[in-house]
């Protein structure tokens, strides 16, 4: 059992969220989710499809059945619920950079004559270790920042802000498992795809390598396995294929079946 636990995705969730148990109005499809035993009646869960015994948690017509996903679909949705983390993330790391942008144009002034004033203190420790001070990068990244105007540092505030947005978009159709959040996470990660693409390309770093393959990733595995723009049968074949995998979808099957064989 222990095993089958670990290795079976549709137990654990049943571990996590409780049993997804439902009574179908069909007489012959209700019998095949149903059976009783000596501690009273008991329901085939729709996700692990084990015999829960108790109540359903709902009834009703058939297709009126929660969507419960199982299989490689609730792997799926681990998957995306992880990407939606790591968006969401990202989304709270541009809020705060914004902050900071403008937390900076409000000190500036402050911390230019802050930084001209300690900078020739530095000097006899930049000559001692070999460092030519004045023409540091850093020196010279620090120094275009204290030049940059009010307004320069109001739009950069508000494109981080613009990131932030979307990437916090993308996060909440991400998690909520939306149609319409694989769609804005394909497009707008495609759209930032070539600016990442050319930081790489002009300076190889761990984190920008990271970054890029982990979007290329999740683009491509959105693209296939969530059948969008049409790719693999679309919508529609997405839909059977999440159909194909319902446990309700397979009894009824069944009991057509049985009832095929019955009257033959």
């Amino acid at each position: 059992m222990t095993s089958r636990f670990f290795g079976d995705w549709n137990l654990r969730a049943c571990a996590k969220h409780g049993h997804e148990t439902y009574a179908p109005d069909e007489p012959e499809l209700r019998a095949r989710l149903h059976i009783d035993t000596p501690s009273g009646e008991a329901w085939r869960c729709l996700r692990c499809e084990d015999f829960v015994v108790g109540t359903p948690k709902g009834s009703g017509p058939a297709d009126a059945a929660p969507e419960v996903p199982r299989g490689r679909l609730l792997r799926d949705r681990v998957i995306m619920r992880l990407l939606a983390v790591e968006r969401g993330a990202r989304g709270i790391l541009l809020l705060l950079a914004a902050y900071g942008v403008w937390h900076f144009k409000s000190v500036q002034h402050g911390w230019q004559n802050m930084f001209e004033h300690f900078l020739p203190l530095f000097h006899p420790l930049a000559q001692a270790i070999g460092w030519n001070i004045d023409n540091s990068s850093l020196v010279r990244l620090i120094e275009r920042l204290f030049t940059l105007k009010g307004s320069t540092l109001d739009w950069i505030a508000l494109g981080l802000l613009a990131y932030a947005a979307i990437e916090m978009v993308e996060a909440v159709g991400l998690w909520l498992v939306k149609r319409w959040g694989e769609y804005f996470a394909v497009i707008a990660t495609s759209i930032f795809l070539p600016l990442e693409i050319r930081d790489v390309i002009d300076k190889q770093t761990i984190f920008r390598i990271t970054v890029l393959i982990i979007n290329v990733a999740a683009v491509v595995w959105l693209l296939y396995s969530k059948r969008l723009f049409g790719l693999r049968g679309g919508a529609i074949a997405y839909h059977a294929e999440h159909s194909a995998e319902s446990v309700l979808t397979v009894e009824r099957a069944a009991a057509v079946q049985a009832a095929t064989a019955t009257t033959t």
